[in-house]
């Protein structure tokens, strides 16, 4: 990165000859040798609060097409391609975050050779914060980020080769059931479902059988709720899934008990897990990304940009000072995990794995015994009338964001496309009491040796600046009295399905 003085340009050169990346302070015009192009105004995070990235999995995966066919292009063969940003430092991070992703994708570049070429000179780059309202103390940072797509790219997370875009973008929309894959074939996360499918004060109420027919057809065998009951667990349980309630306060961190329990539940999990809390977003992606710390070995930075990249929004607040805590344990407890593993014969029954995982959970995550567990309570909306969450106002944000008044029902939707699963019909239970492990199909049996056989050891802004990022062209909505309505975010990606073409 060049720069000879402050305002003037800053020009990475990441193909030599070919393509360049440049923060200029005017609008270039391409030449006959010169082709510019921006995309500031085309890919564009849409934040909840003061949050302003990463950009997510779709539009890397749009930009990377983007660029492969300037590249090959014969119009272009003999141009220097150079794509530039602006002023806006918010639009310069994500620019170099989407360059930076295509030198570790397509390039081959290692993330720190990638966060060399776009820092030289005088550049630099305002780090990533979270989705939480208010001050933040806590980054991610390009290299994290970097990181993360090189770590997703290792242990086949990220395939572009199989990226469903139209899926991702479909299923990411609240309308649309709000779904998010951040380890492809192993975990979904999504907005809790509620009693019955709605549109109510402005955002998507989905009921479990709005669910189900996806769920089944991308083999998600067991669901956990982490908010309070808002449907009755036998809708999925009756449909054949697995069901678990590990409750705790939404925007808060999870005991040792549910970490420990959470982690043995998809450790014994026969196909996908599907999590859920009120939003999908901080509970949510604060336990998967426990389980991703503990058996890929990632860094809790690393993790949380990789949650975020497929999941905007995700790992609030607190949770993330809380995974920075666990790591070293994280690591070790998997680390012995594999050890132990590697160690039973092939062919041994799943209680010998169960006994390891019980061997496993002596080693304390903090150093605090288990909690009593108590039963989850039957939950209503009017409970919260005046105590609106984090997550209400989170999922109000992203209904409010993508709302499209025509939109058909995720129901309508899933079940014609799936017209051979049907789900069953709902049946609601008057019993306000439920077992915290509400059923377990006799047929299940841990998978997660044969799973982890290839793996290794592993703001301080102005009221004024929220009031008109809020209320900009919107009229002032409320949810029981207090919740102000947002704008809509989160997004899903399936990874076996077909190609799509390069969105040009």
């Amino acid at each position: 990165m060049s720069r000879e003085g402050a305002g003037t340009p800053l020009v990475a050169e990441v193909i030599k000859d070919r393509l360049c990346f440049a923060i200029l302070y005017s609008r270039p015009k391409s030449s006959s040798n010169v082709h510019y192009f921006s995309i500031d105004n085309e890919l564009e995070y849409e934040n909840f609060y003061a949050d302003f990235g990463p950009l997510n999995l779709a539009m890397v995966y749009r930009y990377c097409c983007k660029i492969n066919k300037k590249l090959k292009s014969i119009t272009m063969m003999r141009k220097k391609i150079i794509h530039f940003t602006g002023s806006d430092q918010r639009k310069q991070a994500n620019a170099a975050f989407l360059i930076g992703c295509y030198m570790v994708i397509y390039l081959g570049r290692a993330p720190e050779e990638a966060y060399r070429i776009l820092m030289c000179g005088d550049a630099s780059y305002i780090p990533f914060r979270d989705a939480a309202y208010g001050s933040c103390n806590f980054y991610i940072t390009l290299l994290d980020c970097f990181h993360a797509v090189k770590k997703a790219m290792q242990y086949d997370f990220l395939n572009f080769n199989s990226f469903h875009l139209d899926e991702y973008e479909h299923y990411e929309k609240a309308e649309n059931g709000d779904l998010n894959w951040i380890i492809p074939d192993r975990f979904i996360a999504f907005c809790g479902p509620h009693s019955r499918t709605k549109l109510e004060s402005g955002y998507h109420q989905h009921s479990p059988e709005a669910y189900i027919p996806y769920f089944k057809n991308h083999n998600v065998t067991t669901i956990i709720r982490l908010n309070k009951r808002m449907y009755d667990a036998k809708r999925f349980t009756n449909a054949g899934f697995d069901h678990y309630d590990l409750f705790f306060a939404d925007g808060s961190t999870p005991t040792d008990a549910i970490v420990k329990e959470f982690l043995d539940i998809c450790e014994n999990a026969e196909g996908a897990i599907a999590v859920h809390c009120k939003a999908g977003l901080g509970r949510t992606g604060t336990l998967i990304a426990c389980y991703i710390m503990k058996h890929y070995r990632m860094t809790a930075a690393e993790t949380i940009a990789w949650v975020r990249i497929c999941r905007p929004g995700s790992v609030i607040g607190p949770q993330q000072q809380f995974l920075v805590m666990k790591q070293a344990s994280l690591w070790l407890e998997g680390d012995y995990f594999r050890q132990k593993l590697r160690g039973q014969e092939n062919g041994k029954h799943r209680a010998a794995v169960s006994k390891l995982l019980l061997a496993v959970d002596d080693i304390s995550i903090n150093g605090v015994e288990n909690q009593d567990k108590q039963e989850p309570e039957l939950y209503s909306d009017d409970d919260e009338i005046h105590g609106v969450t984090q997550g209400d106002r989170l999922r109000a944000l992203k209904s409010r964001r993508q709302s499209k008044p025509n939109a058909i029902p995720l129901t309508v939707i899933l079940q014609s496309s799936v017209q051979s699963c049907k789900p069953s019909e709902p049946n609601i239970s008057g019993s306000a009491g439920i077992t915290k492990r509400t059923t377990r199909s006799a047929s299940r049996k841990s998978s997660f040796k044969s799973l982890l056989s290839g793996c290794t050891t592993w703001d301080n802004f102005s009221t004024d600046t929220l009031r008109e990022q809020l209320f900009g062209g919107w009229k002032a909505m409320y949810c029981h009295k207090s919740l102000l309505l947002g704008r809509n975010a989160p997004m899903l990606f399936s990874w076996q399905m077909i190609t799509p073409s390069c969105i040009h």
